[in-house]
């Protein structure tokens, strides 16, 4: 690891996820000597290729505007390269190094045969015009589609990209390449060969696990006063579903600060502030109108039971995991990737709070990604029961063999487990594959 700092010392966020996965796996490589002297975990440090391009386009005055891009392909040991795209004008290529290299172990970690990936552009959606999103699409596709195919690399959606765009991307892919399936892109709409639930699957994936961490403690969700950070797309869909099944969802949170609705919210409040959202609103905006106020910047200092953040990597401090520690929180599950410090981490296992990494708690998104490209390759549909029920035996399966690599006496180290049952799938795949 110190060579790697030492190589490239400009990629902190990329650095701290390695070493996390490094500590956990490090006793696992003195158990097969062989992956030592083949260099496993050093060759899963480096992405297959980096690629970087410029995206010209013009907007609806006639201006031309110049933005960058990149695809991180990491890995495609276990199937094509898989990962989503960001627009946000502050995306660089610290965020997409860590982000490809968590997506090859979240999509070992799901069992499913895909690779992994990330991408995307410092083009900003908001404020545009659907002509001008679609013309970005349109010039983005050109520059990326001769390096993408559902045999190859099959990018899905991520910030701010969503149904919209990714039909856009669908259709400029198309006409590069007449004649193509369905197959190149996830998280399409559905006229365009997407698949049921795959908005939802991410927010409900979440919760679905931690149903199952509950559930190994002879504990249940009922009542559970639960603290969300976030107000998009997974933040809303992990809320939802902690409702459906009972949970005090009493916080969301966004630029403008912590909602806290005391008593919970309930679904009709949660489609306001939905609504409130999906119209350009911030939460103080809707605060009102569904009983709650602002609180600060983030819900830690709430007292909840179990904490879900899902708004940003590196959201929750120390000081805000020392906060719930002392507040009696039992459970974190990470819906963001990586959101929790190193710091956060360390008060946390010392603790004995339990944690559930983005690498397992987050995978509900590139599952149901999966199913749709199993949906594509079948030109058969899925129903939206078919997956929902796929999803959550999904979730359950990774949350046992996460147990299985993860339990040190009566404790589960989830974080151990999941990096563990993943670098096992790809040390064994790399090893069979030859140097």
């Amino acid at each position: 690891m110190d060579g790697l700092r030492d190589r490239e010392p400009h990629l902190p966020l990329f650095h701290q996820a390695a070493e996390a996965v490094a500590r956990s796996v490090w006793p696992t490589l003195h158990q097969h000597p062989a992956w030592g002297e083949l260099r496993i975990f050093e060759r899963l440090l480096d992405p297959d290729r980096e690629l970087r391009f410029r995206v010209d386009w013009v907007d609806d005055e006639g201006a031309v505007h110049t933005e960058t891009a990149w695809r991180i392909q990491h890995s495609d040991l276990l199937g094509p390269y898989k990962g989503g795209l960001r627009f946000t004008p502050r995306l660089n290529r610290d965020t997409l190094r860590f982000l490809a290299f968590e997506q090859s172990f979240k999509g070992a970690l799901t069992g499913l045969p895909q690779g992994g990936a990330k991408g995307g552009s410092t083009f900003d959606p908001h404020g545009r015009s659907d002509a001008e999103v679609m013309r970005f699409c349109q010039a983005f596709m050109s520059r990326l589609a001769d390096h993408i195919g559902a045999h190859l690399d099959v990018p899905a959606g991520d910030m701010n990209v969503g149904a919209r765009e990714l039909g856009y991307l669908f259709g400029a892919y198309r006409r590069v390449h007449a004649g193509a399936g369905r197959g190149v892109l996830t998280g399409k709409p559905i006229a365009s060969g997407g698949i049921e639930l795959r908005t939802e699957a991410t927010g409900y994936g979440l919760i679905y696990t931690v149903l199952e961490a509950l559930r190994h403690r002879d504990e249940d969700l009922a009542d559970r006063v639960v603290a969300v950070s976030g107000a998009g797309n997974v933040a809303l869909h992990a809320a939802e579903k902690a409702i459906e099944e009972g949970a005090v969802v009493i916080s969301l949170s966004d630029t403008s600060g912590t909602l806290h609705v005391k008593e919970g919210l309930d679904a009709e409040r949660l489609d306001r502030v939905r609504d409130a959202k999906a119209s350009g609103n911030h939460l103080r905006d809707v605060a009102g109108d569904v009983g709650g106020r602002m609180v600060g910047t983030t819900p830690w200092h709430l007292e909840p039971a179990i904490a879900l953040p899902c708004a940003m990597q590196n959201e929750l401090g120390v000081e805000d995991a020392t906060a719930l520690v002392k507040s009696g929180c039992t459970l974190v599950a990470e819906g963001a990737n990586m959101p929790c410090t190193a710091e956060a981490v360390g008060v946390f296992h010392e603790s004995g709070v339990a944690r559930l990494p983005g690498k397992l708690a987050n995978a509900g998104g590139v599952s149901v990604s999966g199913f749709e490209m199993a949906q594509n390759a079948q030109l058969v549909p899925w129903t939206r029961d078919r997956v929902d029920e796929a999803l959550r035996d999904r979730m359950r399966d990774m949350h046992a063999r996460t147990v299985e690599h993860g339990t040190e006496g009566s404790h589960v180290d989830y974080e151990r487990g999941a990096n563990v049952t993943a670098f096992l799938r790809l040390a064994q795949a790399m090893e069979s594959q030859g140097v």
